[in-house]
């Protein structure tokens, strides 16, 4: 018998076979689980300024943007109710580099954005503050 449950348990691990292939609801679930934007210094960052079919998105207050942006940029507030209305509206096939005082909205932005399913964003590390060191 101490012999038999362990043939009879390796036997029936051998037959199960290999997983079944992923479905496209797996397929789904690990494409709404990755994420597809990347933290960047503030020289990748502007490396990456004026590339094709890039937007460069502020999402600092109107005070805060008064103090200066980074020229070309697109404003829209993170902490406006609008804003994500807003954000529903910009074209997602396009890639942001996006950025706020420090980088810690323009992270959450980020992360709304892959939710979204736009393609790809950028967010600046450290961000206006560390740009204009």
């Amino acid at each position: 018998m101490k012999i038999f449950l362990p043939l009879l348990l390796s036997v029936f691990l051998c037959t199960c076979g290999s997983a079944p292939a992923t479905s496209s609801t797996d397929d789904a679930a690990t494409q709404q689980t990755r994420s597809v934007y990347e933290d960047l210094s503030p020289e990748e960052f502007a490396e990456k300024i004026g590339d094709p079919n890039t937007v460069l998105l502020d999402v600092r207050t109107p005070g805060e943007t008064a103090r200066g942006v980074i020229d070309g940029a697109l404003e829209l507030d993170y902490r406006s109710p609008e804003f994500a209305t807003q954000l529903q509206e910009l074209d997602p096939t396009k890639t942001y580099l996006v950025y706020c005082a420090s980088g810690g909205r323009s992270g959450k932005a980020c992360k709304m954005m892959d939710e979204l399913g736009f393609n790809k964003s950028y967010n600046l590390v450290g961000g206006y503050s560390a740009w204009v060191k």
